[in-house]
């Protein structure tokens, strides 16, 4: 089986470039991204049986370039996508929604049989908390998030494309929130900024914890998605594919797990608190990311679950697997995920990352 990546360097794309590296079905990877891994001590899942393409998907002759790299291939996994610079929407629209339209041309003109596409559980509309949903709720997004409006128009592209080609099997990987420890560098520059005391972020180092009333949300370890990415590869699985792991993150579970007295806050208030200084620009998460975390549904894993996949990292311990690396400024071996190595380079790196809203890339 041949394998093409889009995103290969981010944080779902090097896992799952790792764990292909050791499957015998996979003869080759096509990974493509915009910056390419440099150096001599590159690991081996990124150098063995991998052809490098640097392609812009956002560029718009990128079509072409796609389409060569995909002559031959049997499936496409489709994981470029901007998180950042929120202050960009343009930049972001461009790679996240029309980046896909480019990569979907591409593929349909060079005949892939399988596309499976990174989505998410932002593309699904509001729903109660109380209620898992499955993966026939409506994906049109929560109102007020560009990330997830990115990600419902990014659906109705997919749609669009099952309609053109209804023998093209596509598959919608939809997980919560994905943390692993060696992106907690490049996550930590997307949304907390320079300013904020990650070595408080730690159980028994808060006494009180601010969190705004409702939220309850899903994480996943990265490994694991790249594992469902893996099984859907291998399978006849079509449509939407819910990822999360047990429990969801409420205020009770992270007040105990922080050790630490919960003060509930009014949403109003968080949202115009966050509102303020992002357009301040003392950090990069917009408002978008409270009514994420506020309105998104629970998701319902039961149709992953029957391929077999079950998450092997819960979700407590993927947070604080997420933490340790946050504190100890963990990295990764590609550009995306290049390690923060101390206070200043944390300091210059959030400042390159709120600058960044000119429109330049991060």
């Amino acid at each position: 089986m041949r394998i093409a990546v889009t995103g290969a360097t981010g944080n779902v794309g090097t896992r799952l470039l790792e764990q292909l590296h050791t499957d015998p079905d996979i003869e080759q990877v096509v990974a493509i991204a915009r910056r390419l891994p440099t150096g001599d001590d590159l690991p081996p899942f990124l150098t063995e049986n991998v052809v490098w393409r640097s392609i812009d998907v956002a560029c718009p002759d990128s079509p072409a370039q796609l389409r060569a790299a995909f002559a031959g291939i049997d499936a496409v996994v489709h994981l470029a996508w901007l998180i950042q610079p929120s202050h960009a929407p343009e930049l972001m629209r461009a790679v996240n929604v029309d980046g896909t339209r480019h990569v979907v041309r591409a593929l349909l003109d060079a005949g892939v049989p399988t596309l499976v596409a990174l989505s998410s559980v932002g593309a699904y509309s509001p729903a109660p908390k109380s209620t898992p949903v499955a993966e026939s709720w409506p994906t049109e997004g929560v109102p007020g998030s560009l990330y997830s409006a990115h990600k419902a128009a990014q659906e109705r592209v997919l749609d669009d494309t099952e309609a053109e080609r209804p023998g093209l099997r596509v598959v919608r990987v939809r997980p919560g929130v994905i943390l692993q420890r060696q992106a907690a560098s490049s996550q930590g520059r997307y949304f907390l900024g320079p300013f904020l005391p990650v070595p408080l972020l730690r159980p028994g180092h808060l006494p009180v914890l601010p969190l705004p009333r409702g939220l309850r949300l899903q994480i996943v370890h990265t490994a694991d998605v790249a594992r469902a990415v893996v099984l859907a590869l291998r399978s006849d699985v079509r449509g939407g594919l819910n990822l999360a792991a047990d429990p969801p993150l409420d205020a009770g579970t992270l007040g105990a797990f922080f050790s630490a007295r919960v003060v509930p806050l009014p949403p109003a208030a968080v949202r115009a608190a966050v509102e303020l200084t992002w357009r301040l620009r003392l950090h990069p998460a917009d408002r978008g990311w409270v009514e994420l975390a506020l309105r998104s549904p629970v998701l319902a894993t039961a149709k992953a679950r029957s391929l077999g996949w079950e998450p092997r990292h819960d979700a407590l311990s993927t947070l604080r697997e997420w933490l340790e690396g946050a504190h100890a400024a963990s990295g990764g071996p590609t550009p995306v995920l290049r390690r923060v190595t101390g206070p200043v380079d944390q300091l210059r790196s959030g400042l390159r990352a709120l600058r960044a809203g000119s429109g330049g890339r991060i």
